[in-house]
């Protein structure tokens, strides 16, 4: 039993490994979109339905026209790099919510949510372009698809400790499994972290495609930073890197983002 959730585990490791464009990070990832689109569209259906969808015209307008600007540029990325099966599965939609959270989100298939209360934070339409372009590249690197597949890894390497356990005394079980779930829990943060640096990389690329400033990018951040007042939990114990974190990695990247960008520009004009 041992042996065979250990080569299952190994065969997931090496067959299911697949690349994030651009970024060029390895994924584990067998969770088919198939079996998380119609779920995604249909619950983000249903939150449209339960939520106050806003009646500011203005702001409304410019989340969707952004959305759509940054969309149209990552769908062009997609079938000039053999992805036109892929960028098809996309349902791109784009509202904006009538609530004071700070917060944005895209799920999976790129259903994009904006809260009325990250407006201020955005101030501008290059500081919208870069939350969008943060939130669409969460849905382009299938990040959610990535956490779904770890979840399962994780049940199955608790499962194979509980197994290699087994035969201990019930002292040596419990230190065991406990850490297992410290080592497990800091390791998917870990993860959750590593997803929000990449989609900060790639949304400041897709944003510089859609003839965004990628500037304001690093600025959005220094204006939650002043919102948050200094007050975030220690970064390994966090889903997110530390504003701090966030503002120094967009303006370290930027050049790189900005040569992604000319890149694509280039291979877009020559198509």
């Amino acid at each position: 039993m041992k042996k065979n959730i250990l080569y299952i585990l190994i065969i997931f490791l090496f067959v299911e490994c697949s690349t994030v464009p651009i970024t060029g990070r390895k994924r584990i990832n067998f969770v088919s979109d198939s079996q998380v689109l119609p779920a995604s569209f249909a619950q983000y259906t249903n939150f449209l339905k339960e939520n106050k969808v806003s009646t500011n015209s203005e702001m409304s307008n410019k989340i969707k026209n952004v959305g759509k600007n940054i969309s149209a540029a990552v769908d062009r990325f997609m079938r000039l790099n053999n992805m036109s099966s892929e960028a098809n599965s996309y349902k791109w939609e784009f509202n904006l919510i009538e609530d004071k959270m700070v917060n944005a989100w895209c799920m999976p298939g790129g259903k994009v949510v904006f809260y009325t209360g990250i407006m201020p934070i955005c101030d501008n339409e290059d500081g919208v372009a870069a939350v969008m372009g943060h939130e669409v590249a969460h849905a382009f690197a299938k990040h959610g698809q990535e956490r779904m597949s770890q979840g399962q890894l994780q049940q199955l390497g608790g499962v194979a400790v509980a197994m290699g356990a087994v035969d201990k005394d019930s002292k040596t079980q419990q230190v065991w499994n406990t850490a297992f779930g410290i080592g497990s829990g800091l390791g998917m943060l870990k993860f959750s972290r590593i997803h929000e640096q990449e989609a900060d990389r790639l949304g400041l690329v897709f944003m510089l495609m859609a003839g965004y400033d990628g500037r304001e990018a690093a600025k959005v951040w220094v204006r939650m930073s002043k919102l948050s007042k200094g007050s975030y939990n220690p970064e390994i114990l966090s889903t997110h890197p530390s504003n701090t974190s966030r503002i120094n990695d967009l303006r370290t990247y930027l050049p790189t983002a900005r040569k992604h960008a000319a890149r694509y520009n280039k291979e877009l004009l020559e198509k």
